[in-house]
């Protein structure tokens, strides 16, 4: 899962992205509106919190953008009002969820997965496949019960396989919606991650290398 955070506060922006990061979330930050219409425009995001007080281009502006852009991404908007009236100002111009200010972590994390799966195609909030089984409430993973400890880049490829229901996934996608913009497309990353999360699940050729195309998961 990939999420963009648009917070002028770098002190805030960088403890949700450190955050986000640790629930093994890939993740980008702008510091002002302009930088996050920028980075929106340029990578494919499953989610973007976005602070609705941003000097400059306020973070309406932006919610409104991006909607008229037809941006796929769902928008957590953020903000330290806290009223109805707020509330259902955010939501009128776009936004698909709103989240006062303090707010506490857990809850952002659970709210970024909800609105993620109400993504379309409909994606369940517990991925399974042949003794494969992925929470993404909980973002944990699991084999025939047994825990896997994974690291969020394993993580984040496991599920995009398991979301894939069989479909081929190239390396590039993978390097696009598990990794984030600071991600050397020219390394071996992808492979060497592939090869790692292979090694640690009981049934390592359940993920299939297709030839000049990607990986998927063997069909159960």
């Amino acid at each position: 899962m990939r999420v963009l955070v648009i917070e002028d506060d770098v002190e805030m922006a960088e403890a949700v992205a450190d955050g986000l990061r640790r629930a093994r979330m890939a993740v980008d930050v702008a510091y002002d509106g302009r930088g996050g219409l920028e980075r929106a425009e340029e990578n494919d995001y499953d989610a973007i919190v976005l602070d609705r007080d941003l000097p400059g281009v306020h973070g309406d502006e932006v919610c409104a953008a991006l909607v008229a852009a037809g941006n796929r991404a769902r928008v957590l908007m953020l903000t330290a009002a806290g009223t109805s009236q707020d509330l259902v100002e955010g939501l009128g111009i776009g936004a698909d969820d709103y989240l006062p200010k303090p707010f506490d972590f857990p809850v952002l994390v659970a709210r970024i997965g909800a609105l993620v799966r109400r993504a379309q195609p409909v994606i369940p909030p517990v991925l399974r496949h042949s003794g494969l089984v992925v929470d993404l409430a909980r973002r944990r993973a699991y084999e025939r019960e047994r825990p896997l400890e994974l690291t969020p880049k394993e993580f984040g490829v496991l599920e995009l396989l398991l979301a894939s229901h069989g479909r081929t996934v190239s390396a590039e996608e993978l390097l696009e919606r598990v990794w984030d913009e600071f991600a050397d497309p020219f390394t071996r990353t992808v492979t060497v991650t592939v090869s790692r999360l292979r090694a640690k699940l009981a049934d390592p050729s359940i993920i299939e290398t297709v030839a000049g195309a990607g990986y998927r998961l063997r069909s159960a």
